[in-house]
């Protein structure tokens, strides 16, 4: 379900403070934004693909819904929050349009963007250069690590203890590769048994197995169900399922660059990025990723 959140724009526009965010029709809702006033960008400079948006009114962003410190809807008012959502409300204040939030998983985040059904995606999208071929991202605007949860009665406490484990990950992640990466390096795999280029987590049966699930949510049922062993992606996600009973493994891995997604070669990938740059100048990301309390 798709939510529009109104942006007021008062006289000449000049700064527009983030705490103003509506619903949908006319009904107007007001939800506290720790985000600073922002400046509308210059309406006769934009990128041709920038402009049909500004012309549309309207800001399609793709973010999670059930990721709390990132993007989250609460069940019961369906308000969003989390540092993607604020950056997603800060992009649309900048263009001086409507922000409409489509949720999106690992698995339908690329396809939606391809399709045009959304203008950019902000849901703890890794850059990678396999990624960058087929998608533009701005400079990241939150580094994580990817991280192993288990049932603390497993005794699994390491990465040697995953040995003949199942591992639960999101489809369409990074978690499997670096997860076997990590493995290579600790010497826990063979090293001529891995390649990059052909690794596919449906497929690996290599010391560890995986199993792919489509949202975070179901990972954290199978590993209570103990349909798998573990539960691995970043920790950023791992922060919200780790309940009393679970715990952490001790290593934790893989750098993961987070980025804003946009159509190869758009105009938009120019205008996000150096909002990016800005909000990192101006320390607007930083209060962000604080208010949110996602700082490390």
């Amino acid at each position: 379900m798709r939510k529009l959140w109104k942006f007021a724009a008062i006289g000449a526009m000049l700064m527009l403070s983030l705490g103003l965010v509506a619903g949908c029709g006319n009904d107007q809702s007001t939800q506290k934004s720790d985000a600073p006033k922002v400046a509308v960008l210059d309406k006769s400079k934009l990128p041709s693909d920038v402009q049909a948006i500004v012309d549309r009114g309207t800001l399609r962003i793709g973010v999670k819904n059930a990721t709390k410190g990132f993007g989250y809807q609460d069940p019961t008012t369906n308000e969003y929050s989390g540092l993607e959502i604020d950056l997603a409300k800060n992009m649309a204040a900048q263009l001086g349009v409507k922000l409409e939030l489509t949720p999106v998983t690992a698995a339908t985040r690329t396809a939606l963007l391809d399709s045009g059904d959304i203008d950019a995606v902000l849901a703890t999208f890794t850059i990678t250069d396999a990624r960058k071929k087929s998608w533009d991202f701005t400079e990241p605007y939150y580094t994580d690590h990817v991280g192993v949860l288990v049932q603390d009665s497993s005794g699994i406490k390491t990465l040697a203890d995953l040995n003949g484990k199942t591992i639960g990950v999101a489809t369409g992640s990074t978690s499997a590769k670096a997860l076997v990466e990590a493995m290579v390096k600790a010497g826990l795999i063979p090293s001529e048994s891995y390649n990059p280029k052909s690794f596919d987590p449906a497929t690996w049966n290599t010391v560890v197995k995986f199993k792919q699930f489509d949202d975070t949510p179901a990972i954290s049922t199978a590993l209570s169900a103990k349909e798998i062993d573990a539960f691995c992606v970043d920790k950023s996600i791992l922060n919200i399922y780790k309940t009393e009973g679970r715990s952490y493994i001790k290593d934790e891995f893989a750098p993961q660059d987070y980025g804003i997604a946009t159509k190869k070669g758009s105009g938009l990938s120019k205008v996000a990025e150096e909002m990016v740059q800005r909000w990192k100048k101006d320390g607007t990301l930083q209060k962000l990723i604080e208010s949110n309390g996602i700082a490390k």
